[in-house]
C-alpha cells in the first residue's frame, strides 16, 4: 500500500529538494509540496513531469491522485 511517507521517500531519492512534504492518509489521494532548484526555468507541466519521473510505475499503478505545488526555493521563500 502506498503511503505519504513512501511517496516522500521516492521523490527525495529521485531529485534534490530544499523542502518536501507529502500528506494524505487514505492510500490513494495525496498532496505534495516540492521545493527544488531543478524547477528553475521550468513550466508547471515540466515541474510536475519531473516529480512523476521520480515515482515511476507507482504513479501509474498505485497512486490515484497526487496534487502538487512545485516551487523554486526563491518562490517558496517569497510565499512564506
Amino acid at each position: 500500500m502506498v503511503t505519504s511517507e513512501s511517496i516522500q521517500q521516492n521523490i527525495a531519492q529521485g531529485m534534490e529538494t530544499e523542502h518536501l512534504v507529502v500528506e494524505g492518509d487514505d492510500g490513494t489521494h495525496f498532496n505534495a509540496l516540492v521545493v527544488s532548484d531543478e524547477f528553475e526555468g521550468k513550466s508547471r507541466v515540466q515541474r510536475h513531469q519531473r516529480v512523476y519521473q521520480t515515482l515511476g510505475d507507482q504513479m501509474r499503478e498505485e497512486i490515484h491522485a497526487l496534487s502538487m505545488k512545485t516551487l523554486t526555493p526563491k518562490e517558496w521563500h517569497e510565499q512564506k
